[in-house]
């Protein structure tokens, strides 16, 4: 694939952070006192906006009471996720290998950018990465497009010259809305099937496949 700009998403794609996620989810809702969840509910819920997951596995809708139970997620997260995080094994080598391409390298998430970023200073390889666009960057998340081309728009680009990969419907629909190609990687819950009926130029068994 020849592009000048690949773009990323973070969790199942870039990196395995399931273990800190779940791990945050299941204490948050034992301490408000909610159903055990099985642990492939929670894992499903990796990539919706930390809101949408939320409600998804409490059942709760009011804005407020989401807050809150945010705020715990993210407070245990300060604890659990950094350290639960691992870089998948293709990750680093194919990132250092499109930067020593010449080129851009960027990561559009749902995840907030200082979590990102916390990750990437731990394994110190934040210079792989010239943009982190995160759910704070933005007012309405994946699969708007609104990440997407908040990145475009920061590195000059053009649309032609973009590759978006990412490992759930969420990121296909997300490059959709974008009018930007996309590449999937089945490193995640969305099988390949389920990608094959959604525009795409390659389906990944991992990040190798890029180079």
């Amino acid at each position: 694939m020849n592009y000048k700009i690949y773009l990323f998403d973070f969790d199942y794609t870039l990196a395995n952070s399931e273990k800190g996620i779940v791990d945050c989810f299941q204490r948050v809702l034992r301490k408000n006192h909610y159903p055990e969840t099985p642990v492939d509910t929670i894992k499903r819920t990796i990539g919706l906006p930390m809101e949408d997951a939320l409600s998804a596995l409490t059942g709760e809708s009011a804005s407020a009471v989401i807050r809150t139970l945010q705020q715990q997620f993210s407070a245990e997260a300060d604890e659990l996720m950094t350290k639960n995080t691992r870089f998948f094994p293709e990750t680093i080598p194919t990132l250092t290998a499109l930067k020593e391409q010449g080129c851009q390298v960027g990561i559009i998430s749902t995840k907030r950018r200082t979590r990102i970023r916390e990750k990437l200073l731990a394994d110190n390889v934040e210079n792989l990465i010239d943009i982190i666009i995160g759910r704070e960057d933005v007012e309405i998340p994946k699969p708007s497009p609104e990440g997407l081309l908040l990145a475009l728009q920061r590195l000059q680009g053009k649309k032609c010259d973009i590759l978006y990969t990412g490992d759930s419907l969420i990121d296909a629909h997300a490059a959709q809305n974008a009018a930007l190609d996309f590449a999937a990687v089945t490193t995640g819950t969305t099988t390949a099937a389920d990608f094959s009926v959604l525009p795409h130029k390659k389906i990944m068994r991992n990040l190798s496949e890029l180079l």
